[in-house]
């Protein structure tokens, strides 16, 4: 058993002295809450994307909440997203009292499949939520081309996928732009930069944007910046229910130094993720992730299917012996204890799944994927030889 202390994690936050000392003067400021810093953050984060709006919140969850308010989804509403996901996709649609419509995914890329959507369309679907998974971009065009159709807004789950690009009209654009109608971000420290945790939201529309800054603050009516910098006495309003998903100002401090490290977190990633690529591709059986020419993936994660042989738990305990931490693949939302419980559907004119408790026969390739996919340990500070020993152990599990 290999010491804790040598263990190699699966993921590692950039944070050094640069943060510290962002937070640090968000603190001596004395504006700890939503301030200066987080509509700072906002601009910046904006212009790297080249949306037109950003709107900075407390999570991904409460971002895709929000996304999913402003498009009109209301409850007995259908969402139209994957299974497979984290559990935080589907409970943002449940937030809403909005029913989940699971579609699976493709197998090489893990993202939802564009040919299963239109047979799952209802009189009563209100949005396509769609997840670039693992920071993989799914196949925006297909999807957009579908939604217009039927005349339904597009929202992307981008929690995973800051940095990563989609060939567009032949010029390489960030996700987030927004390619779609909304694009939500999350800044949890397992993603690429992190505030510690946080979420942000882009947008080319304006009635949205302003109903996201009226909802993340309990719907109040005079931002808190404008009354503290007043020189007369204002007293808000709240018109309509509304939400405290506001991010701290010490947040966004941090936010916007992250943001200046992001091309250079990019370029090691993308190194790290190639040279995995050439050091496994002699592994009989083992599948590696498929990166398609329109797309450049950030590589949040590196996720590997393993040979058929090979027992997913027993070659993760094995590699955790050796000093090597892993997780499973992305989870399926169905198959959790919660949706026992709640509502979902996974095709047109259900009354809740009749598939077996766990399993679905309309969500297979989902299935596989989590039952048979690791992913391996990625981050920026990560060494070729730290690189080495997770290949030389992966190999080692594969040959069992």
């Amino acid at each position: 058993m290999s010491n804790n202390n040598q263990t190699i994690p699966i993921a590692k936050p950039w944070l050094e002295e640069a943060e510290a000392q962002a937070a640090r003067r968000a603190i001596l400021s004395g504006w700890v809450t939503q301030g200066p810093e987080v509509a700072a953050f906002e601009r910046e984060f904006a212009d790297y994307v080249r949306s037109k709006y950003a709107c900075a919140v407390s999570n991904c969850t409460t971002a895709l909440h929000l996304a999913l308010l402003a498009v009109g989804v209301k409850s007995g509403d259908e969402v139209i997203t994957v299974s497979h996901s984290y559990i935080a996709t589907a409970n943002s649609i449940r937030y809403c009292g909005a029913i989940p419509v699971f579609v699976d995914i493709e197998p090489q890329s893990y993202n939802i499949n564009p040919l299963l959507i239109e047979e799952v369309i209802s009189d009563r679907t209100r949005a396509i939520l769609v997840v670039h998974q693992m920071g993989m971009p799914c196949d925006l065009k297909a999807m957009l081309n579908i939604a217009r159709r039927h005349n339904l807004p597009v929202i992307e789950d981008a929690a995973c996928a800051i940095g990563s690009e989609i060939l567009w009209d032949g010029e390489w654009e960030k996700i987030g732009k927004p390619h779609g109608d909304i694009a939500c971000f999350s800044f949890h420290p397992r993603k690429i930069i992190t505030t510690g945790d946080g979420g942000m939201i882009t947008t080319n529309n304006p009635q949205w944007d302003k109903q996201f800054r009226l909802l993340r603050q309990h719907s109040m009516s005079v931002p808190d910046t404008v009354r503290h910098n007043a020189k007369q006495v204002i007293f808000e309003s709240y018109p309509m229910l509304g939400y405290n998903y506001r991010m701290t100002n010490i947040q966004g401090a941090v936010g916007r130094e992250q943001l200046k490290r992001l091309p250079e977190i990019l370029t090691r990633r993308r190194y790290l993720a190639q040279r995995y690529q050439e050091l496994l591709a002699d592994v009989l059986g083992l599948k590696l992730p498929s990166q398609p020419p329109w797309a450049k993936s950030n590589w949040q994660s590196f996720c590997v299917r393993l040979p058929d042989k090979c027992d997913q738990k027993q070659g993760m305990q094995a590699m955790l012996d050796a000093g090597i931490s892993t997780r499973r693949g992305i989870m399926c939302a169905h198959r959790e204890p919660a949706y026992q419980q709640e509502t979902w559907f996974c095709g047109v004119g259900d009354e809740g799944c009749h598939c077996e408790k766990g399993s679905c026969d309309r969500l297979i390739e989902s299935e596989q994927a989590q039952d048979h996919s690791i992913i391996l340990p990625l981050f920026h500070q990560m060494t070729e030889q730290e690189q080495e020993r997770v290949v030389e152990i992966l190999k080692r599990v594969c040959q069992i």
